[in-house]
């Protein structure tokens, strides 16, 4: 069978606009989060350490610190009992100890404001603050109320709402 001209440019445009809506249909790659440190430890954080999101955004959490292990751990009565700062319903996570270079992924679907730490480093202000969404989205859950359990140092160092927002993301204070 012969093809003319024209049904070979119409079926080679069906194609490209194929593969074209193929690729629209994937999603990003995870969004890596660091977990870092300085080279004696004296230091340590995320990085960023405020970061805004989609609903169903995938986030990898890689420790690149190679003088220490970390957690990333949901605050939420389910993991180690403490006070939810996570949107009501969403699935709470722990990494558990992650050794340098290892990996842990969990994925966002409601939108609202999620804190999590390190269970280690805690007390040395390792915490971070995700935004899924923008406050109006169908289903927002906006942010907890200040933990109780928590030291005004730790609360201290969550970024603000209104500057993960304005930016996309933060990053903590002296980090490198």
């Amino acid at each position: 069978m012969r093809l003319s001209r024209r049904h070979l440019l119409v079926l080679g445009g069906g194609l490209v606009a194929l593969g074209a809506l193929a690729g629209a249909g994937k999603a990003a790659g995870p969004e890596e989060i660091a977990m870092r440190g300085t080279p004696r430890g004296e230091r340590v954080w995320f990085s960023p350490q405020g970061l805004a999101v989609a609903p169903g955004a995938v986030l990898r959490f890689v420790n690149r610190d190679p003088g220490n292990s970390h957690t990333a751990t949901a605050y939420h009565p389910a993991v180690f009992d403490r006070q939810r700062r996570i949107p009501a319903g969403a699935q709470p996570w722990d990494s558990g100890l992650l050794l340098p270079d290892q990996a842990f992924e969990v994925t966002l679907t409601l939108p609202g404001v999620y804190d999590y730490y390190c269970q280690p480093h805690e007390m040395a202000a390792m915490v971070e603050r995700i935004v899924v969404g923008r406050p109006g989205d169908p289903g927002w859950k906006g942010m907890a109320a200040d933990s109780e359990d928590l030291m005004p140092e730790v609360l201290a160092a969550f970024p603000s709402l209104d500057a993960i927002l304005a930016s996309g993301r933060t990053e903590a204070e002296g980090a490198t």
